[in-house]
């Protein structure tokens, strides 16, 4: 660390440092943070782009008693750095560490827990109202990005809170981007106001010869506010944000500080809701991150020198695998088109777009509308392909319900980083999935235990035209399989025996088939033979297997990566209960009822027991007891 940043505890350090003592802390924060993620992964070009900002916010607002909200929240390591974590800021999305994203547990700095995008302005309109109600005084600002303006809460809360004239401040960090480049007629409204800030010049000239008329002039400043409206819409800057009753201040220079702290004075003192205008650098003073935002948005381990990514060795991930192969399909299916929400590269459809730019459609950060596009897409013949990550698809749940499996559309769901993503933490995880899709009428739901089983879910999906089709599976590589060129669709609803046993069955789903395996082979050094099923689906259930074996060998473990409430295992009991089967033991294993926090997708894992040991261990409880669990330990070997 340098000298400067050595020295900040809390935000009011910063108060007496000089313009140009703040430009060296930047520059050190720069540093610190460039050296941080290198190392652990994480949001590098969001967090390098609001530097002279966030040092300009806690300049002049006076956290924690002025409320700073930071929406999504990937943006908010120099915030951290500023206010008493700087020690701990070297475990940032490690097991046990800060979190990657504002947590109010870590700090009162922290007031609300952002992770999903565009709810900042909502939460802190909340916190001003509060404020209002119980007659306090003190500043709320919301901290929103230009591409999280591309979803609809974010404008609610714009409406909302300029019909209420509440004081309180929303500043636009404009950097072009979010995670994709901005896509949208906002985004081009945003582009006129970087490069035309004729208006706000104009119109303070205006107002300020016009009140130099003696007598008159506040007058006349009155009786030409029409005129005044026609220079705006002439002029563009602002006009939209004035409309919805906010102050329009802007655009600045978002890396000029002494004019951030000054704007930020004024606009303190403004009256209503204020919106301020601030143009930014995504990877700012990081040469690799400013020519690759995108790259740097989010990234993994990387040389700080070089900027390039540490290497990796292995199978191809299953993203890379759902994109290719939707690409080979799409070529002999011109119906099929893909959707995303912001993530056209993070889904793969990237690869889509680039064969047939025509037939994939990135709608922003907007999942209700890209689920809605596509029910209008299926109802006009269309075979629609939506790639969202599970964690954002939970926002579109009433689109599902309501648009998608109400009328029985074949709408094709791509369920990116299901189960556990790691460093991210509780915010990201796609644990609930299962949960919130199972129960809804007329949905398939399945979940493949390699990479290549994805490539017949895909294919499967699209043969399957009388009603959604929703498949999700994990983060990262894949697990090296042989890829078919020509996949062929699985029997919907049929699960797959791997291995027989007579002592016990293990049902397991996507990647847990791999560790069943390997569970299986632990007790079979104990000598015991268990019955291995992949199973597949998720919905409907292969109730001929599933019976079959709580009748045969009545000892059954289910494991999946996600929440035991009302996931696969809890499908398996609500069968065997409807069957009226009660002479069979089953043992779910998955998450518990719990957020699952940061840390690498293993040590998550081991920790809930989702490990070929815990696996051989939960099926020895069910045969014997502690004594046969002993046994199993001293014959099996670890696997994780």
């Amino acid at each position: 660390m340098g000298q400067w940043l050595d020295q900040i505890n809390c935000p009011e350090d910063l108060h007496d440092l000089s313009n140009a003592e703040l430009e060296e802390l930047a520059g050190e924060i720069r540093e610190e943070i460039v050296a941080t993620v290198s190392r652990n992964g994480g949001h590098l070009a969001p967090n390098l782009g609001v530097v002279e900002l966030t040092l300009a916010l806690h300049s002049v607002l006076d956290s924690p008693r002025d409320k700073i909200v930071w929406d999504v929240g990937h943006q908010s390591y120099v915030h951290k750095l500023l206010t008493g974590r700087r020690g701990q800021f070297g475990t940032i999305r490690t097991a046990g560490g800060i979190s990657g994203f504002p947590k109010p547990e870590e700090s009162p700095h922290d007031v609300i827990g952002t992770g999903h995008t565009s709810t900042s302005i909502s939460s802190a309109l909340g916190l001003a109202l509060a404020r209002d109600l119980k007659g306090e005084d003190y500043n709320v600002c919301a901290v929103i990005g230009d591409g999280a303006l591309t979803a609809g809460m974010a404008w609610e809360g714009l409406n909302n809170a300029g019909h209420l004239g509440t004081n309180m401040l929303v500043v636009l960090n404009d950097n072009e981007m979010s995670i994709a480049p901005n896509v949208g007629a906002l985004s081009s409204y945003l582009g006129r106001l970087r490069t035309d800030p004729a208006y706000g010049r104009i119109k303070a000239d205006v107002e300020f010869i016009l009140r130099k008329i003696p007598a008159i002039g506040g007058q006349v400043v009155k009786s030409v506010e029409r005129l005044k409206d026609s220079l705006k819409y002439l002029l563009v800057t602002g006009v939209l944000f004035e409309e919805l009753g906010f102050t329009y201040l802007g655009p600045i220079d978002g890396h000029d500080l002494p004019r951030l702290k000054g704007v930020l004075a004024r606009a303190k003192k403004v009256k209503g809701p204020v919106l301020l205008h601030v143009v930014t650098t995504k990877g700012k003073g990081y040469p690799p991150a400013e020519a690759e935002p995108h790259r740097f948005h989010g990234v993994g381990p990387f040389d700080p020198i070089s900027g390039k990514a540490k290497k990796k060795t292995g199978a191809p991930s299953y993203t890379e695998v759902f994109g290719r192969t939707l690409v080979r399909l799409a070529e002999g299916e011109p119906r099929i088109v893909g959707i995303t929400a912001a993530m056209p590269a993070g889904t793969g459809l990237n690869m889509l777009a680039q064969r047939f730019p025509r037939r994939c459609f990135d709608v922003g950060i907007a999942e209700q509308h890209a689920v809605s596009l596509a029910a209008g897409m299926a109802t006009a013949g269309l075979r629609p392909v939506v790639a969202i990550y599970s964690t954002f698809l939970q926002r579109a749940y009433d689109q599902i319900v309501h648009d998608i499996c109400l009328p029985g559309l074949p709408v094709i769901f791509a369920i990116d980083r299901g189960g556990v993503v790691g460093e991210d933490g509780p915010t990201h995880h796609g644990v609930f999935d299962f949960a919130y899709l199972r129960h809804i009428p007329g949905m398939t739901l399945m979940a493949p235990k390699d990479e290549a089983e994805l490539q017949q879910m895909l294919v499967t999906a699209l043969e399957h035209s009388s009603g959604p089709v929703a498949f999700r599976y994990p983060r990262g590589a894949g697990e090296g399989v042989e890829l078919s060129k020509n996949p062929i669709p699985l029997p919907v609803g049929k699960a797959e025996i791997l291995r027989r046993g007579s002592a016990a069955a293990v049902l397991a789903l996507g990647p847990m088939v791999g560790r069943a395996l390997r569970a299986a082979e632990i007790l079979a050094a104990a000598g015991i033979d268990v019955t291995v099923v992949n199973a597949r689906f998720v919905k409907p259930l292969d109730e001929e297997v599933i019976i079959g074996l709580a009748r045969d060998v009545k000892k059954i473990v289910t494991v999946e990566e996600h929440a035991r409430q009302s996931g696969f295992g809890s499908a398996v009991l609500e069968l065997l209960a409807r069957k009226g089967i009660q002479d069979c033991r089953v043992e779910v294993m998955g998450f518990g009822d719990k957020f699952v926090q940061q840390g690498a997708r293993d040590y998550l894992l081991e920790e809930d027991g989702l490990t070929a040991d815990g696996i051989a261990e939960a099926v020895g409880m069910l045969l014997k007891g502690p004594q046969r669990l002993q046994n199993i330990s001293k014959k099996g070997k670890r696997h994780v």
